[in-house]
């Protein structure tokens, strides 16, 4: 029986003593499936892969698979003897790198190891653990058997050794899938020699019907890799283009249609190389964060990996700058090697450097922020768009929906989602009208408000507020109305319509909820007292998402003490509102200095000269 020497590599099951073992009890099958697992028996029998073993502490049941095209495959459930064994940690070759490593290759050559995990002996002591019952009987492998928990992990180390010279330069090794490649064609007959000499000294055999030899192109874990770049599978793209239109209206089915179309033109994606550059692309929508990764050669882009992850839970409650800084967290984990290997320039009209070097608005950005600190990482502004894959993926997310504040500013005929909350005040659309969006912050970093007013022609004024003393959620929500009430009433606004996403504040303005506390009551009476100031207005509970713009000043204000005025206007409260000044009658009784004050002011004398 050839196979790989033990003194080289066999494989130990490390089963856990701990652990009482399992035997299975037979499971009845149909002839058909008895047949085919009598002839998988004598096959193995007579090759001297599997031998007959009495009183076995382990027992699993075979398993019959129909093979796609005709006969079928004896599996073993070892499902309870891997759990009793430790996992081997030993690390797979990651995919991504391999298939870069391999494109741009003039001739390429693929081998598939017959019967891979069969090459390798299992150590004597553990062969009677991989014991299986049949109608033929009791047997156990002697070597390793298909279905182990940690068989391609043994596998991977013994390639890893054996072709550990070659590995990286003319070879790339993923288990049982094996690829020589050349740069040129004049070298490929010495690549492959070399190859096949490590196979013949330690015995390794190959599937013949699974090679290829001096090929172009060839599909590689699931890859065409070929000398122009990587494309898509096109077995996949096909199943696609296949696909039963679902039963759905016109619109879906034209959608579905373009989606078919899109997917079968997928874009070549090329592989960098040492020294380049490379560009990134960030999308954002409401649910969903994409990228791309560039490569320009010869004045044209061409796409290298393309990014994406739909949001989750919080996730989608982001603001729109830190799903812009989200995605590029996302793009670095995800394409890792290349950040580490490549200089990257960020193409984006956003301010993301500022954001990340000063990150006191989040705890997010922080952690983001030191995340992408250990790679080389450029902000650049976006130029125009030059290769149509790029346009392609810009054009297909759109836009991340803008919050109440912004559409005000942007949209004149948009306006906020309409909330069951009564308005206690008629607005005079013919009359010019103001909107005011308040909201506050309080953490143990300090309490904060922020608001954002807009004037009938759609100018914002964006006003931040720190305070100096210790306020709950409610009071502070207070404070961001009355703020915003008294900056309205400067700017001489005659009717106002307010959003808020405090529920208590709302309706308490609205006469929906009483305030109990003495705190709620005086801060009641004091919005009441302002509001009566101007000839309307109207207020309104809003959801959190539409009122990101005042959240975001809000949050702003109440982490930083300092250092926001260069940007935004922020005014420092030294109490609360509702606390009235203190005011001290003085008692004023003559002095010796009076008449000097009366000499110098109106150049009067004293009566009495003495």
């Amino acid at each position: 029986m050839p196979g790989i020497s033990p003194n080289i590599i066999s494989h130990r099951l490390s089963v856990n003593l701990a652990v009482l073992p399992v035997r299975q009890k037979r499971r009845a099958y149909d002839p058909e499936r008895y047949e085919a697992m009598r002839a998988e028996v004598d096959r193995l029998s007579s090759i001297r892969f599997i031998r007959e073993v009495d009183y076995p502490t382990w027992l699993a049941n075979v398993v019959m698979v129909r093979k796609p095209r005709k006969g079928w495959r004896m599996c073993v459930d070892y499902t309870n003897l891997n759990r009793a064994c430790p996992k081997d940690s030993f690390p797979l070759p990651c995919i991504d790198q391999l298939v870069d490593a391999t494109a741009g290759h003039a001739l390429l050559s693929f081998m598939d190891a017959y019967s891979c995990y069969n090459q390798i002996f299992m150590h004597p002591e553990d062969q009677a653990h991989t014991s299986f019952i049949t109608d033929h009987g009791l047997d156990c492998y002697k070597v390793m058997p298909f279905g182990l928990k940690n068989a391609g992990a043994i596998y991977q180390r013994l390639v890893n050794h054996l072709f550990a010279p070659l590995i990286g330069n003319t070879m790339e090794v993923y288990v049982d899938d094996m690829l020589v490649k050349s740069r040129t064609a004049d070298k490929h007959i010495p690549n492959l020699s070399a190859m096949f000499a490590i196979l013949k000294q330690y015995k390794m055999r190959l599937n013949p019907t699974k090679c290829g030899f001096g090929v172009a192109s060839e599909k590689f874990l699931g890859f065409m890799i070929s000398q122009r770049g990587i494309e898509a599978n096109p077995e996949k793209i096909q199943a696609i283009l296949n696909m039963t239109v679902p039963k759905m209206t016109a619109e879906c089915d034209t959608a579905f249609n373009e989606l078919k179309e899109y997917t079968g033109r997928a874009p070549l994606l090329s592989t960098p190389e040492h020294g380049d550059i490379l560009v990134i692309y960030l999308s954002v929508s409401a649910s969903a964060v994409s990228s791309v990764l560039i490569r320009s050669k010869d004045n044209a882009e061409h796409p290298v990996h393309y990014v994406s992850k739909a949001l989750q839970d919080a996730e989608v409650r982001y603001p729109d700058i830190e799903k812009l800084v989200f995605a590029l967290v996302v793009s670095a984990r995800r394409l890792q090697p290349y950040f580490q290997a490549h200089t990257i320039h960020v193409l984006t009209n956003q301010l993301l450097r500022q954001v990340l070097q000063k990150p006191e608005t989040s705890g997010r950005l922080v952690k983001w922020a030191i995340e992408l600190g250990e790679f080389d990482i450029h902000y650049k502004p976006r130029p125009a768009i030059r290769g149509q894959a790029v346009a392609d993926f810009l054009s297909e997310f759109t836009e991340p929906q803008a919050s109440a504040a912004t559409q005000l500013i942007t949209e004149p005929n948009l306006s906020p989602s309409q909330d069951q909350t009564p308005s206690k005040s008629t607005l005079d659309l013919t009359q010019p009208l103001w909107t005011l969006f308040v909201d506050s912050s309080s953490n143990a970093q300090g309490c904060g408000a922020g608001l954002v007013l807009v004037s009938p022609d759609k100018v914002a004024l964006e006003y931040a507020l720190r305070f100096k003393f210790q306020a709950s959620n409610n009071e502070a929500e207070y404070e961001a109305l009355l703020a915003g009430l008294r900056l309205a009433k400067e700017m001489d606004a005659k009717q106002i319509q307010i959003f808020s996403d405090s529920q208590l504040v709302v309706y308490q303005v609205n006469q929906d909820f009483t305030a109990k506390d003495a705190s709620m009551t005086a801060y009641l009476q004091h919005a009441r007292h302002l509001l009566t100031t101007f000839h309307a207005h109207s207020i309104k509970q809003v959801p959190r998402p539409e009122n990101s713009h005042a959240d975001a000043l809000a949050r702003l204000a109440s982490a930083l003490e300092q250092g926001i005025g260069r940007h935004i206007h922020i005014e420092f409260l030294d109490q609360p509102s509702t606390q009235a000044p203190l005011i001290c009658t003085i008692d004023h009784s003559p002095t010796w200095i009076d008449p000097i004050l009366q000499f110098l002011q109106n150049q009067t004398l004293p009566a009495n000269p003495a």
